[in-house]
């Protein structure tokens, strides 16, 4: 009952907290992590304990199902240049100056010193993700974050294997490189497969709550026996995902689409909640067991890694990007980025949710398992408070020009929609043809001005009101006992349903 009692008290806490977020736009994971802050100077916390090889399970193969269901392989080929620089060069090069500092200031192991390298390496795009949705910036830079936060975990993550096995077992280094070599083509493939069986049987559990239910058996067990197979269960998921997104939403009903991404959107943000309070919980205990000679030493040393990070991330970035433009601009082609998106894209560094899982599963003899743990939470917390809190400001400041071409490629998208609609009744002249016909003609007029036609036509907003008397009525009903409460739930999923085809798709989306 305490886990149980405890875990209810932070998730009613984060529910406070996302509130928060919501009132002075600030992303949900600085909040976390400070709370998470408070929890561990707090006196008395409780000591709740993950198993390390729960946690990568737990909280990562979610996480990547969710980003590489978002990241269609046509965005990776398009992108593959600054893809690589960032989610290759940049992981690399952060891994390799924070190992080189643990070992100068610290006298840790090599293979630790990589470790914690490659655990505060991957930046997460939640935090960036939740500040550029609200702000009118190159779709494109958008694209290359979302892209680099999938791609950077996996590779951060395979390093992060490799130095674990190292620094824990008795073998040669070199041992690691064939082990790579099966497993990274191996999990792909695995990955593959299982996205294809998965896509073959939802065929049969379309509509109903169990193909919800195996999305989330299907991801587990992807990761399961990759481990099993000694493959790389990060690829193996990440393959997973992308092959399921590219099959399944063709066939999958729009209520079960709608259950499904909502049901995944809690899940992973109740993961957030549970991996940065267990975080803090992990750093009460850790700083409960130092003097305070050793909490100064580990939080002076703590502080030097993060600034290596953010440090290191702007530096590479700066470089690559304007190296770029410049070589653009000598060939004679356009360039897509400034000064302005290179100061951005470099400032999108924060740690999530990744870094968080990564270092909760290191094995409790790790070399240095203590202040590697501290270091990664000071990480987090520091890049989510000072890049995640200045992140719009910085927006403001550089004062990018307004990108439309999201809407302009809706707006065209949905014209040729209408004229589908419109060729499929072309045989039909009976007075339901005829009636459509003249809806979507209207609509089209809307749409061919730029705007949803949902926000400016008379029909629609005469419906939003009349199923507003709708429900006056029914609950009307109900209050008199005139109805059962099962005919009312019926009745109201019913206009639940006609509201949603009726009403803009802003006013659908959370402020």
């Amino acid at each position: 009952m305490a886990f149980f009692e405890t875990l209810l008290v932070l998730l009613f806490v984060a529910i406070l907290l996302l509130q928060v977020t919501r009132r002075f736009a600030v992303p949900y994971p600085t909040m976390l992590a400070v709370a998470g802050v408070v929890i561990a100077l707090l006196p008395g916390a409780p000591h709740l304990v993950i198993e390390p090889e729960l946690a990568l399970a737990l909280f990562i193969a979610p996480a990547l199902l969710d980003s590489a269901f978002d990241l269609p392989p046509r965005e990776l080929r398009r992108n593959w240049r600054p893809l690589v620089a960032l989610a290759g060069v940049a992981v690399i090069l952060t891994t390799a100056a924070v190992a080189w500092t643990a070992v100068a200031l610290q006298g840790l192991p090599l293979a630790a010193a990589i470790a914690l390298g490659a655990i505060v390496a991957p930046p997460d795009a939640a935090a960036a993700a939740a500040m550029l949705a609200r702000a009118e910036i190159p779709r494109r830079m958008v694209s290359v974050l979302k892209g680099e936060s999938l791609l950077n975990d996996g590779v951060a993550l395979l390093i992060f294997a490799a130095a674990v096995n190292i620094a824990i077992s008795d073998k040669p280094a070199t041992h690691a490189i064939p082990e790579l070599a099966f497993a990274v083509p191996g999990g792909i493939l695995l990955g593959i497969a299982f996205g294809a069986t998965l896509a073959w049987m939802m065929r049969w559990m379309s509509g109903t709550l169990s193909s919800t239910l195996m999305t989330f058996v299907a991801t587990f067990g992807a990761w399961i026996l990759a481990e099993q197979l000694h493959l790389s269960a990060i690829l193996c998921v990440v393959a997973h995902g992308m092959t399921v997104a590219h099959i399944v939403p063709t066939r999958t009903p729009p209520r079960e689409r709608v259950h499904t991404y909502a049901v995944w959107e809690a899940v992973v943000f109740l993961l957030n909640v549970l991996a940065f309070f267990l975080m803090g919980l992990q750093a009460s205990e850790i700083l409960s067991r130092l003097n305070p000679a050793e909490i100064w030493e580990a939080c002076g040393f703590a502080a030097i890694v993060f600034g290596v990070v953010v440090v290191v991330r702007f530096a590479w970035v700066m470089l690559y990007m304007r190296t770029s433009a410049f070589v653009k601009a000598k060939r004679g082609k356009p360039t897509f980025s400034s000064n302005a998106h290179a100061v951005l894209v470099s400032w999108c560094g924060m740690r999530g949710l990744v870094t968080l899982a990564t270092a909760m599963s290191l094995p409790g003899t790790f070399p240095e398992r203590d202040l590697i743990v501290l270091s990664a939470f000071a990480v987090v917390l520091g890049t989510l408070v000072v890049q995640g809190l200045t992140l719009r400001p910085l927006i403001r400041y550089l004062s990018f020009p307004p990108d439309r071409s999201f809407a302009k490629e809706v707006a065209a998208a949905r014209l040729l929609l209408l004229d589908a609609a419109l060729n499929s009744m072309a045989d039909r002249d009976d007075a339901v043809a005829t009636r459509l016909r003249e809806t979507y003609e209207e609509e089209r007029k809307i749409a061919e001005a730029g705007n949803h036609p949902r926000d400016v036509s008379e029909f629609d907003a005469v419906r939003r009101h009349n199923i507003a008397a709708k429900r006056n009525k029914l609950a009307e009903l109900r209050s008199e006992g005139a109805i059962d409460d099962d005919v009312f739930h019926a009745l109201e999923q019913e206009l639940d349903w006609a509201e949603l085809a009726v009403t803009p798709p802003q006013e659908l989306v959370e402020s």
